[in-house]
């Protein structure tokens, strides 16, 4: 029987998702397909974002007025729904960001002791 997500679990990995795809959209605007691949290739392709996690985020962050959405052509000459970064998701960005930072730091050292 295949263990489940804890709720904190799933919770941290939407947040980093959320946190990630809002970065990516630092760089300006793009269509969800650019978006997974600018993260894979972001990070040695390590990060795989599989297309039913990305999508749901994408929807989300727009809910919460994060990001914007709006048509427009993509690079094959296709119609493609782009997502750009609000004003509030460029703050929220920094906030996710100082909290990631804290988190890591939290974990190094429960990792790493200094008394060690």
């Amino acid at each position: 029987m295949p263990r489940r997500e804890s709720p904190l679990q799933s919770e941290m990995l939407q947040g980093t998702l959320d946190m990630l795809v809002l970065r990516t959209l630092v760089l300006g605007p793009a269509h969800g397909h650019t978006i997974a691949h600018a993260i894979e290739r972001g990070s040695e392709d390590v990060l795989q974002i599989e297309h039913g996690s990305l999508y749901p985020a994408l929807h989300r962050l727009e809910d919460r007025g994060w990001i914007a959405s709006f048509w427009g052509t993509s690079e094959n000459n296709r119609k493609a729904k782009y997502y750009r970064l609000t004003p509030a998701g460029r703050k929220q960005l920094s906030v996710q960001t100082t909290r990631w930072e804290q988190v890591v730091r939290a974990i190094g050292r429960i990792l790493k002791p200094a008394t060690e």
